[in-house]
């Protein structure tokens, strides 16, 4: 007896629809013998031991036979504990436990427990676009994973909790009417929850170079360096940066919960990200665990702060071998990971906020306080982080020591919710002018790297096309070139900055005023690099 379920199994950050095949011999033998086929891992191979004991715990007799799984296309590697449920239904329908025989319509997923209840498994929404893509209609899933796939229009959601509850639903199909109701959530409504943050900017005294220098950054999505004494506010205004951030676009939002779904990081009960990430990982991390690896590659941090802000504190006590790894995810929006069994390919299309001392006792140029350090000390210190990666940096500044008279003054900063409004102005001018540009896309890696959302993202042509200057900014920006010895790379991002400045005065053309400003954003590093 042939009986087939439908799957679905996830590589990179999209989905695959595997075809699950169950046959039976008929014939009683004096031991069970169970084999699956078609490039099953670990997890998948262990299946049978969960898949047997689900059954029977569940109140189904299984007599000893030959069973053989097969997971179609053969040629794919299968991993995780996701075909439990597709085995199981499979051989309940192979020995006549369902009233159906055809589960063409129906895609199942999740992992058994041995009393055969349903634990969620990770990558549920790259599954949904992916059944949605080959019109199954029908996903049946455990309930912990129902909020995240249900998401995605198109298609309907039933949350189960047990083999014997899909039995029953499956059953119910057959007779033309589904008795269960599917989960339904508007994404939409998701998004537009009152957004609160725990920091605010009213929080910091002084430093307003530094705000407006992060009020720039967060209206174009520009990486940002800042440079200064400890005990400065470096952290503390990086921290502060989400409460500024417009708010994600649906297709931003649905890229950014495929990558947190897929590495295992996305909350069950919010079922999509309506935050741009804040990732801030430790300076101990690893190459890998920044990038992404792995035998079978999953996503690192760069991947996991897509459409959000990355930021890496103490920026020379990272390995110089980590840094380097970020010039080309900075310079192109995608990380590729080549294994000998597969290559793909993960979005990493962040914001970066980085903070360091300019030496290392982290008193250089500090007017209260006496650096220790000898010039070779402080080269070598700040030499941690290349050249290369600095030009890839947009805004770099110095945050000095904030005086008493700041720290101690009575009058109210301004907060968060003020820069914001502006932030999200420049934004709309932004969305405006790149929204007819941008493709109709089905939310695949590849595609996501072509869409531009902000300043910071447009490519050579855009610049063109959007940075015109007037003769007067044209002067300031080739003597600029010239005396610092800025590189092309460097003139682009500052056309990129001065257009965000401009975006920021709703002006529609560049001026010189722009120009400067942006400028002044690229000085720093020839005093401490030079």
């Amino acid at each position: 007896m042939l009986f087939k379920a439908r799957s679905a199994a996830v590589y990179g950050i999209d989905a695959n629809i595997i075809d699950v095949e169950v046959d039976f011999s008929g014939f009683k033998l004096d031991q069970e013998q169970f084999s699956t086929v078609g490039l099953p891992d670990a997890a998948v191979r262990e299946s049978r031991d969960r898949v047997r004991s689900a059954i029977r715990n569940s109140g189904f007799d299984i007599p000893p036979t030959r069973i053989t799984i097969n997971l179609a296309p053969a040629d794919l590697k299968k991993e995780g504990s996701g075909f439990d449920l597709p085995i199981a239904v499979g051989i309940l329908g192979a020995y006549g436990a369902l009233e159906t025989k055809d589960l063409s319509d129906f895609l199942l997923v999740g992992e058994l427990g041995l009393d055969g209840s349903l634990r969620a498994v990770q990558g549920m929404l790259p599954i949904a676009v992916a059944a949605r893509a080959k019109g199954i209609a029908n996903l049946v899933i455990p309930a912990s994973n129902a909020r995240e796939a249900a998401v995605v229009e198109g298609v309907k959601v039933y949350p189960v909790h047990s083999l014997l509850e899909v039995r029953e639903l499956l059953n119910s199909a057959a007779t033309g009417t589904i008795q269960a109701m599917p989960l339904e959530t508007k994404a939409s409504d998701l998004l537009e929850q009152m957004q609160h943050f725990p920091h605010d900017f009213k929080d910091v005294r002084g430093q307003h170079v530094a705000k407006r220098a992060l009020e720039v950054a967060a209206a174009g999505g520009h990486n940002i360096l800042m440079i200064g004494p400890p005990g400065s506010g470096k952290t503390m205004l990086a921290k502060r940066l989400p409460s500024i951030l417009a708010p994600l676009r649906f297709e931003e939002a649905l890229e950014t919960t495929k990558i947190h779904s897929v590495a295992g990081v996305l909350d069950a009960e919010q079922g999509l990200v309506a935050y741009r990430p804040f990732r801030s990982p430790h300076h101990t991390i690893s190459d890998a665990g920044l990038i992404g690896g792995g035998m079978v590659p999953r996503p690192g941090e760069v991947s996991l702060a897509h459409n959000g802000l990355l930021f890496l504190d103490e920026l020379p006590e990272f390995p110089r071998n980590v840094l380097e790894v970020l010039r080309q995810p900075l310079e192109d929006g995608m990380v590729t990971i080549s294994r000998a069994a597969m290559s793909l390919s993960f979005p990493a299309q962040f914001m970066l906020a980085a903070a360091m001392n300019p030496c290392p006792c982290g008193y250089f140029n500090d007017k209260s306080r006496e650096c220790m350090c000898t010039p070779p000390m402080i080269q070598r210190y700040v030499s941690k982080v290349s050249g290369p990666l600095l030009d890839r940096i947009d805004i770099h500044i110095e945050v000095p020591a904030v005086q008493y008279k700041e720290l101690r003054g009575g009058s109210a900063a301004e907060g968060s919710a003020e820069i914001r409004e502006r932030v999200l102005a420049a934004r709309e001018r932004q969305h405006a002018r790149f929204g007819s540009g941008n493709e109709r896309t089905n939310g695949s890696a590849k595609a996501a790297s072509r869409r531009v959302f902000a300043n910071s993202q447009m490519t050579t042509q855009q610049i063109r096309t959007f940075c015109e200057l007037s003769s007067d900014a044209e002067r300031l920006l080739e003597r600029a070139m010239q005396q610092q010895g800025l590189s092309a790379r460097a003139h682009d991002r500052i056309l990129k900055v001065a257009r965000t400045i401009a975006d920021l005065d709703a002006a529609s053309d560049i001026g010189v005023k722009h120009i400067a400003e942006a400028i002044q954003y690229r000085t720093l590093d020839r005093s401490y690099w030079a």
